[in-house]
């Protein structure tokens, strides 16, 4: 439990990384690169929490409320990427 934890704490805090690293960046290139590192990032943050939720470490209902947060700000970041010229 504590190594999945913590992988999803690390792979969270990447998610946010990632995306100041590449907004201090000198082109929308550079923006649009590190949007998808977010985005795979929060990926992993997905199937971590797909991971506690087989091993009884969270309940269903506590699964649907962060895979519905995630999979919201998944779309937004995408939307976002596909934005960035």
């Amino acid at each position: 439990m504590y190594n999945l934890s913590s992988q999803i704490r690390r792979a969270s805090d990447s998610v946010a990384l990632n995306i100041s690293e590449g907004s201090i960046g000198q082109s929308n290139l550079e923006l649009k690169k590190f949007t998808g590192y977010s985005i795979r990032s929060l990926a992993e943050v997905i199937t971590c929490i797909h991971k506690a939720k087989r091993r009884n470490y969270i309940s269903l209902d506590e699964f649907k409320v962060l895979y519905d947060f995630s999979f919201n700000l998944m779309n937004m970041m995408i939307a976002f990427r596909s934005k960035v010229k």
